[in-house]
């Protein structure tokens, strides 16, 4: 029997157990949406996520205009957080921290210096004048019941501005992450006015740490895209970097502990570092002795936290799903949530008016028309009665009000109390109706113009709150800082030739280089093949080593000369070449590659030398002459690959030098890239011209002064720079500056002189409120200078050309005045100027028919000119004003970018000479130009007007 009754209570139960495999699969959901939904996501309404939230909510219900213990906030949010106070406490400071929602008062932290706020209870808070303005109206919020269903909390706040992208978010979900970056305040303001005008945004980050950033992959802020973000580090000495912003994501103290680190490991050297953070970061970095400040500043960029990469990830929730949006998306829809909230809030203030003349006008009728005497009305004796007979009495004038009476308008008036019956003013309240309908139209004019109403709105809030809020985060393309060009020499290395071992750890062999651990060591051997290596203990590279050095990738400057043995025939070659992009750990034949080749005479040369050398032939019946000279510059540079030119089918004795060569190569061309701030020999930017042994580079900045540098593709230039060019120190200059002291203007004539590099030398007044105005090369120059002459302040023009005005001055002379009278405004005029000279270099050949390329040498020395520029007397930007070049180069494309694009090196193939014997001293330059060779510069403007068309210093095309 009880078997019975188990086999039916199993049968009945059968369907309703569940595995436990389903219940963890179950349970996991439920964990998950929760965690995504209810924790770590942020939704894209209101920006924030339910702690942030609540804390609002909560800050909203105890505001009273004076701040609150942070702890008795804690405690009020935790009626609607069923989380501990830790988790609340942390989330109200990150939102202090962002000093946008909350006033605070007291130690809140600092987010740069990684220092934690002080306890709850010793700190104050309340909502800003900002978050009142914006972020909440119980008219238009939904609300829900809290968890526990003894309140009611909103399910999204009415925030009527961008707030997720203004503070940004991070958080990790299950399965899922999200990591918005901070915008600009103002941009975004701006982006949304766009918005509605029908322009599609496009922002880019804004980080409160300050800093340098490059946004060229930000990717709108979507998966797979990335920031490279960067410390501000600037020299101020040749002994002393200062670093003044810090990465976003860092700190202060993890940058000082990663420089720390890099100098332990021996990737840079430093003396020592100071942290002088106060109210500003500021790290001093003490360097070595003998240690470049240039090269240290790229070293901290590659093995240091002065620059971080961070990958950003926009996922929101909208409409109780995670989802992705790139972060233009994103402004688009909070800019229709703005504008959704702000209709709703007319339509509400528009029913508000409504409803107040409506019981006005019942009120005025109620007592006009003396309703109240009515004796029906007096006599009736309950509620019912009455509102039927108000029915009766408001008949004739129903039809002149917006909405039918309900008897909750009858209880309104019934409620009136005689006296305030017996004192209406009807005049007044005619007024009052008058100013209500008034306010109507504007409202209705309003929902009318909608999308001019929220503009309206977007421009007040920048107006009222934008003020000090401007972007602090420069935006700045980088270049790749190649950690081998910059790190230290930290260890050395040795060779043992015999055995064919490299490496750092062979100390009692032979010395090779100091270099440092991450480097790439080229090595040459007897047999006539090479190989390239990373640096380590000890690594075996072949027996009969022969020449080993550092590598360098793609360095087509360092020409090795060598004479080799062919095995087969017998045959001895010479070839030059250069060894540029290859393989590791990769042999390479340098010879015909025949069994039992031999390296006869090798040499490196950093610079393309050519020696001359004696060969000496073994005795032979058929040769009368056993030994001549051979000159290697009548040896053409070919590839590694290449057998070389035929020096002798017999067999040789002996190679001996005879004496050491000059360099055949030409001149190290060079361009300043404006965008990156740096050298480049890729060509881009602006032409500075060929460079070689002691050329120095000139800059001028716009603060009056200059200095000298070499031409090191790793040196750093300042952003106030308005002129950089290849030092002459022939070259007359003419500025426009005003004397701080005598409070007027001067002109002046003048060269800049040879100076040791690096030094910063004035060339104005060095008084207090001194400015360079003008700064110009050509010698038609003239300026236009409106006064005010006499104690009648009669206006005047003064016609001025630079030349006839004054001498050739000393470096430090003040120069002349412009005028004793009072300067207005100055305008300077640039004719054009004549470049016969220029066009008849760039069109001469050589003795093969080919382009010397005169014309990109000639256009190097020139400069460009600007448009004639009215300065006022207060002029806050000096304009660099420079020779005009009259042709046109209409090959070049021009085209137009919605934005700066990260721009690749052009690829260059450079002509290979024929390997005939040249002249000495003469280098061939193949049939074309390097000039021509380049693949031609666009530019992101788009030309309308031929004549806006210029062309810089480097024949580059440029717009006035």
């Amino acid at each position: 029997m009880s078997e019975e009754l188990d086999q039916n209570v199993n049968e009945e139960h059968k369907h309703t157990i569940t595995p436990i495999n389903g219940l963890y699969e179950n349970w996991f959901l439920d964990y998950a949406s929760y965690v995504i939904l209810d924790r770590a996501v942020p939704h894209i309404n209101d920006g924030l996520k339910p702690v942030q939230r609540r804390i609002m909510h909560s800050l909203k219900e105890m505001d009273d205009g004076r701040f609150n213990k942070a702890a008795n906030v804690i405690g009020n949010t935790m009626k609607y957080h069923p989380h501990g106070d830790a988790s609340i406490g942390d989330a109200m400071v990150q939102i202090g921290q962002k000093d946008l929602l909350i006033d605070m008062q007291g130690n809140w932290g600092d987010p740069v210096t990684g220092d934690s706020a002080a306890a709850p209870r010793y700190i104050e808070a309340r909502l800003s004048k900002f978050a009142n303005d914006v972020v909440f109206n119980p008219d238009t919020t939904e609300w829900q019941l809290s968890y526990d269903g003894r309140n009611n909390e909103p399910i999204t706040l009415p925030v009527k501005f961008p707030l997720l992208l203004a503070q940004g978010a991070e958080g990790i979900a299950v399965g899922l992450a999200t990591k918005v970056m901070p915008h600009n305040f103002i941009e975004l303001l701006d982006a949304s006015i766009d918005a509605l005008k029908g322009v599609r945004p496009n922002i880019l980050p804004d980080f409160f740490t300050g800093g340098m950033a490059d946004f060229s992959n930000y990717n709108e802020g979507q998966r797979g895209g990335k920031i490279r973000v960067r410390a501000k580090i600037t020299e101020k000495d040749k002994k002393t970097l200062v670093i003044s912003e810090v990465p976003f994501s860092t700190t202060t103290g993890s940058v000082i502990d990663s420089i720390l680190s890099a100098n332990d490991k021996g990737k840079i050297k430093i003396k020592k570092i100071e942290d002088n953070t106060a109210a500003n970061v500021e790290i001093v970095v003490h360097l070595a002795p003998g240690i470049s400040p240039d090269v240290t500043i790229d070293a901290l960029y590659a093995f240091t936290a002065c620059e971080v990469s961070i990958s950003p990830n926009t996922c929101i929730i909208q409409g109780d799903k995670p989802l992705f949006l790139s972060v233009n998306d994103i402004l688009i829809e909070n800019t229709k949530h703005t504008k959704n909230l702000l209709k709703r809030e007319l339509e509400i203030r528009l029913h508000e008016l409504q409803e107040k003349i409506f019981f006005s006008s019942l009120l005025k009728i109620f007592i006009q028309e003396g309703m109240y005497k009515n004796p029906e009305y007096e006599n009736s004796t309950n509620f019912d009665t009455v509102v039927e007979v108000l029915h009766i009495l408001f008949e004739p004038f129903k039809p002149s009000l917006y909405r039918e009476i309900l008897p909750e308008d009858f209880k309104k008036l019934i409620d009136k109390p005689m006296s305030s019956i017996t004192r209406f003013d009807v005049k007044k309240a005619d007024e009052q109706m008058k100013n209500l309908e008034d306010e109507i139209k504007v409202v209705k004019n309003h929902l009318k113009h909608l999308t001019d109403y929220a503009i309206a709105w977007y421009q007040k809030l920048k107006d009222k709150y934008g003020k000090g809020r401007e972007r602090k985060t420069e935006i700045r393309l980088f270049d790749r800082v190649e950690a081998s060009k910059v790190a230290l020499a930290n260890v050395k290395l040795y060779m043992n030739r015999e055995d064919g071992f490299i490496g750092s750890g062979l100390r009692k062999d032979e010395f090779v280089a100091d270099c440092s651990d991450i480097d790439e060591v080229i090595v040459f051997r007897e047999d006539g093949k090479c190989i390239i290596t990373k640096v380590a203990d000890k690594t075996f590279v072949g027996k009969g080593i022969i020449h080993a050095q550092v590598f360098k990738k793609n360095d087509e400057r360092t020409i090795y000369n060598m004479v080799y043995k062919d095995g087969a025939s017998g045959t001895s070659y010479i070839k030059r070449f250069a060894v540029v992009g290859v393989t590791r750990d990769k042999e390479y034949d340098l010879t015909k590659g025949s069994k039992g080749s031999k390296v006869l005479y090798f040499t490196a040369n950093p610079n393309g030398e050519a020696e001359i050398v004696n060969v000496a032939l073994k005795p032979h019946s058929k040769l009368r002459k056993l030994q001549f000279d051979q000159d290697f510059a009548e040896v053409a540079i070919k590839g590694r690959g290449s057998q070389g030119n035929i020096i002798s089918k017999y067999p040789v004795k002996k190679i001996i030098l005879k004496s050491k060569g000059v360099s055949t190569l030409s001149g190290l061309k060079i361009w300043y890239d404006d965008l990156l701030k740096r050298l480049n020999v890729d060509g881009r930017g602006k032409y500075l011209g060929e460079f070689d042994g002691d050329d120095r580079i000139l800059q001028v900045h716009k603060d009056g002064f200059y200095e000298l540098s070499s031409f090191e593709l790793s040196n750093h230039f300042d952003d106030g720079l308005i002129l950089i060019q290849k030092f002459d120190p022939e070259k007359i200059f003419a500025a426009v500056h005003f004397e701080g002291k005598a409070q007027n203007y001067f002109i002046k004539r003048f060269a800049f002189e040879l100076q040791a590099n690096g030094r910063k030398t004035i060339f104005i007044s060095e008084e207090q409120k001194s400015r360079l105005l003008f700064l110009t090369s050509n010698p038609a120059a003239k300026i236009i200078v409106d006064v005010l002459k006499g104690k009648t302040q009669i206006p005047e023009t003064l016609d001025l050309t630079l030349a006839e005005l004054i001498d050739v001055k000393g470096l430090k002379a003040n120069g002349n005045r412009l005028s004793p009278h009072d300067v207005q405004k100055v305008i300077l005029e640039e004719p054009e100027i004549e470049i016969e000279a220029v066009e008849e270099a760039a069109i001469e050949e050589d003795e093969d028919g080919g382009e010397t390329g005169g014309e990109e040498e000639a256009i190097a020395n020139e400069e460009t000119v600007t448009e004639p520029e009215v300065l006022e007397e207060v002029i806050d930007k000096p304009v660099v004003v420079q020779p005009k070049p009259k042709f046109e180069r209409k090959e070049v494309p021009v085209v137009k970018q919605e934005k700066p694009v990260a721009v690749e090196k052009p690829v260059v193939e450079k002509p290979k000479p024929e390997a005939e014997p040249v002249k000495k001293d003469e280098v061939k330059t193949g049939d074309k130009s390097e000039a021509e060779e380049k693949p031609a510069k666009k530019i992101d403007f788009e030309i309308t007007n031929p004549d806006d068309i210029d062309i810089d210093d480097k024949g580059q095309l440029g717009l006035f």
